[in-house]
Formats: C-alpha cells, sequence, structure tokens
C-alpha cells in the first residue's frame, strides 16, 4: 500500500472530524444551520480525498476489488459454488440457535431474575458500600451487578466458541470445518499488523466525537460500576475481551469457514446479517456502522488469514470508549457512572 495514500485517507479522516466537531459546536448555528454546514464540510472532505483517479482505483482494489480475489481464491470443486450443502445449513441453524440462547437465556435480565438476591432499588443503594451497610451483607450482593456481566460474558463464550467447536470436532465428511482453518493464526496477523493499526486510528476519531454525546454517556461504560474500584474496572475489562474474542472466533472464523466453500466471497455479505443485529440497543451510528465494520473485518480477516487483528480493533476501540466515557463518571465511589 502506497505511503502516501495512507497518510493522504488519515488526514482527510482526522482533518475532517476536527472541523466536523468545531462546526458542530458553533453555538450561532441553529441545528438545521449546523448540519447543513456539517455536510458542506464531509462532502468537500470526500472531494478533496477522491479527486484523484490513480487514488479512486487503487482505493476500489483494496477494497471492493477483495471479493472477486476471495473467489478465485476459495478452494472448492465446481460444482461446489451455490450448491446445496448440508454444513451450510448446518452452520447457519447452528448460528440461529446460539443466537436465540444468547439472547433469552445468556443475557443479564435472564441473571436478573434467575438470581433476585434483593430488590432493585435496595441492592442499587447498597452495592456502592460494603460490608454491613444498607443491607449489604455479602460480597455476593456486592459483586451481584458484575456477576450479571460474567454471566453475560460466559454465554458468549459458551455460544460463539463451545458450540461452534462442538460442531466443529462433531461434523464428519468431505465437507467439513477444521478447527485450524477458522483464521486462528497469529502469522497473518503479525504480518498485516499494520492494516489493524490504520484502521483503528480511522475509527478513532469517530469514538472521540461520539463520547461527548449523551446517548453515548448514557450507554459506556456498560458495567455502570467500573469506576468502583481498580478491580471492578479491570474485571470488567477482562470479560469484555473475552467476548470480542468469542465474537471474532464465531463471526470472522467460523461463520465465514462455514459458508466461504459454497458462497465464495458472499459469506462476508452473509456474515453482517446476524452482526449487525447482535448491535440492536446500542446507539443508532455504532449500530450502522456495524455493517461497515463486519464487511471490512470479515474481508480483511479471510485475506489475512487471521481473527486477531478484528480483536485487536474491538478490543482498542471498547477499552477507548470505556475510558473516555468514564471521564463523566463520579468520582466518588458511591455513585454510579451516569448519575
Amino acid at each position: 500500500m502506497p505511503r502516501a495514500y495512507i497518510v493522504r485517507i488519515l488526514a482527510a479522516v482526522w482533518l475532517g472530524a476536527a472541523a466536523l466537531y468545531a462546526t458542530s459546536n458553533i453555538e450561532v448555528l441553529s441545528k438545521r444551520q449546523s448540519h447543513v454546514a456539517m455536510g458542506c464540510i464531509l462532502a468537500l472532505d470526500l472531494f478533496v480525498l477522491l479527486r484523484s483517479r490513480a487514488f479512486r482505483t487503487w482505493l476500489w482494489t483494496v477494497t471492493f476489488g477483495q471479493w472477486p480475489i476471495i473467489d478465485r481464491e476459495t478452494v472448492r470443486e465446481p460444482g461446489e459454488a451455490g450448491a446445496f450443502s448440508w454444513r451450510v445449513l448446518g452452520v447457519l441453524v447452528l448460528c440461529a440457535v446460539s443466537l436465540t440462547i444468547q439472547e433469552y437465556i445468556g443475557d443479564r435480565n435472564y441473571y436478573e431474575h434467575a438470581f433476585n438476591i434483593t430488590p432493585w432499588v435496595h441492592y442499587k443503594v447498597g452495592a456502592t458500600q460494603w460490608p454491613g451497610v444498607w443491607g449489604v451483607q455479602s460480597p455476593v450482593r456486592y459483586y451481584h451487578e458484575l456477576g450479571s456481566f460474567m454471566w453475560w460474558s460466559g454465554w458468549r463464550v459458551i455460544g460463539y466458541v463451545v458450540m461452534p467447536t462442538i460442531f466443529v470436532l462433531a461434523w464428519r465428511g468431505n465437507d467439513r470445518v477444521r478447527l485450524r482453518d477458522v483464521h486462528l493464526s497469529f502469522e497473518g496477523f503479525f504480518k498485516h499488523l499494520w492494516i489493524y493499526v490504520f484502521l483503528f486510528l480511522c475509527v478513532l476519531p469517530a469514538v472521540i466525537y461520539a463520547s461527548t454525546t449523551p446517548a453515548f454517556r448514557h450507554t459506556y461504560p456498560f458495567y455502570r460500576l467500573a469506576n468502583r474500584s481498580h478491580f471492578d474496572l479491570w474485571t470488567w475489562e477482562g470479560l469484555y475481551t473475552a467476548q470480542f474474542v468469542a465474537l471474532e472466533f464465531f463471526f470472522r472464523g467460523f461463520l465465514l469457514q462455514g459458508l466461504r466453500k459454497v458462497m465464495g466471497a458472499n459469506a462476508v455479505f452473509v456474515m453482517i446479517v446476524p452482526y449487525c443485529m447482535i448491535h440492536y440497543g446500542k446507539p443508532l451510528p455504532e449500530t450502522l456502522g456495524a455493517i461497515g465494520a463486519g464487511l471490512i473485518l470479515g474481508t480483511v480477516a479471510i485475506r489475512t488469514k487471521s481473527i486477531w487483528g478484528g480483536v485487536l480493533i474491538h478490543v482498542g476501540v471498547a477499552l477507548t470508549m470505556d475510558l473516555l466515557a468514564m471521564r463523566g463518571c463520579p468520582t466518588a465511589t458511591g455513585t454510579w457512572c451516569g448519575e
């Protein structure tokens, strides 16, 4: 990748983001005027970025041009492309079952009903002070909220790793998926590390800008007691990281490799549908962004033969989002984030 093009993209992203942020904070502009001005800035930024034909050709090659390459590199018999496949049926049924179980059993609401230790308001007051204050007498109650995230993260590991692994090991036949084929290699990750650093730097301005919005501060960190202690913060981040590793294994490893032999590059497009849907409930821009992120991470995972770049970006972005969000959390340990 030409170094000048990398610098050009990063400059356009960061300068454009700075201009958009400055415009959004001009108080004399009405909301409509601000949106019009921001639209003009975005259009100008794209025009400057894409004005070179050589650059546009290169950009097409490294983005949309990767899907025909994936098709050509897919190892399969001529008659297998687009044909009925028991493997595809099994992979997609397992995907549906896994996501359904996580929605109905692996959700934190299920945990709250199954392990309803104390009424919510009573617990919410007492959870910030332990032991022996406001009726809280044990670490089980003190860490009840953190326990719900352990439940949530644990079920992600079960649904995204354990269930697909059992499927892979149990499946027999010429069309079986092997664990060594599910993009677990670090070789492609280290070789293409610069790509993931570049992608992270492209996303970072949007993360920083989002951290200034009320919707962001009311959503992150998911664990609203992360500011209570270092133990709470880093235990939560460990649980968050574990589910990201599981998520990348499932979407960028198991699903893509399970579907690729029949669907080729189209496996990426199928994968982004459930991947977008698991973001429902988050802020709208993040959910819409998951579509583009799924396309990019899925394509890069296949081309680099590694899921670990996606893990790196997810963990880096998530940790950055949490730390930025916690700037607005009360410094007193007796108060929840967002209050």
